[in-house]
C-alpha cells in the first residue's frame, strides 16, 4: 500500500502579484504548525512539491524535522490563470466544461493531465511508501476528480477555504483504493 498525503498550502498573501513567489501570510505560517504536528510522528519516505513558494513553505518545516529533501516537480504547480479567472462564475464554467479556460489560463483538463502524469511517476518510483505532496486547491481538486468523477464544482467550493488541508489517497500499485480527509483550517477565500 502506498500512502500519498496531499497538503494544500495555508493562507497566502492574496495581494502578492507574482503567483510563483506568493508567500504565506503570518497567520498562514502559524497555521502551518498543524501540518508539522500531523506528520512529526509519521514515517514519511519522501516529499514532492509544486515549485510555488507557498507550497514549499507549507511543507518545509516537516521535511526539515524528518530530515528529508523536497523534490520539486513543475507539473505539480497550480493552474495558470488568465484575467478574471478566479471568481465563482469562472469556477463553475471550468467545472461544467473541463476543457474551458480563460485567455492565457489553463483548463481543469490541462491541470489534471500534468498533475496525474506527475503522480503516476511518483507512484511508480515509490511503491509501498508514504509520500507527502505540497499542492494547491485546483491542482488537488483535479486529482480528486480524476479518481472520483463525481467530484465537481460543489466539492471544490467545499474545500476552497481549507488552508492548510491534508488529505490522504491510498494506492495498491497505481490503483486508487481509498481516501481519508485528515485535517484543515478554514479561512476565507480571497481569489487565489
Amino acid at each position: 500500500m502506498t500512502k500519498v498525503y496531499f497538503v494544500r498550502h495555508a493562507q497566502p498573501e492574496h495581494e502578492w502579484e507574482k503567483d510563483r513567489t506568493r508567500p504565506l501570510t503570518e497567520e498562514g505560517k502559524k497555521d502551518s504548525v498543524m501540518v508539522l504536528d500531523f506528520f512529526k510522528n509519521k514515517k514519511i519516505d519522501t516529499f514532492y512539491c509544486s515549485p510555488y513558494k507557498r507550497s514549499l513553505d507549507m511543507i518545509a518545516d516537516v521535511a526539515s524535522f524528518l530530515k528529508k529533501e523536497i523534490i520539486i516537480d513543475e507539473r505539480l504547480r497550480e493552474r495558470e490563470k488568465g484575467p478574471g479567472g478566479n471568481n465563482h462564475g469562472m469556477f463553475k464554467k471550468r467545472w461544467d466544461d473541463h476543457n474551458y479556460h480563460e485567455e492565457n489560463g489553463e483548463s481543469i483538463a490541462m491541470v489534471q493531465k500534468r498533475n496525474i502524469d506527475a503522480l503516476n511517476e511518483i507512484l511508480a518510483t515509490n511503491r509501498d511508501k508514504e509520500i507527502v505532496i505540497g499542492t494547491h486547491g485546483t491542482a488537488l481538486s483535479s486529482i480528486l476528480n480524476f479518481y472520483d468523477n463525481s467530484f465537481g464544482c460543489e466539492d471544490f467550493l467545499r474545500i476552497i477555504d481549507w488552508m492548510p488541508y491534508i488529505i490522504e489517497l491510498d494506492f495498491d500499485g497505481n490503483d486508487f483504493v481509498g481516501k481519508h480527509e485528515h485535517c484543515h483550517v478554514e479561512k476565507q477565500f480571497k481569489g487565489n
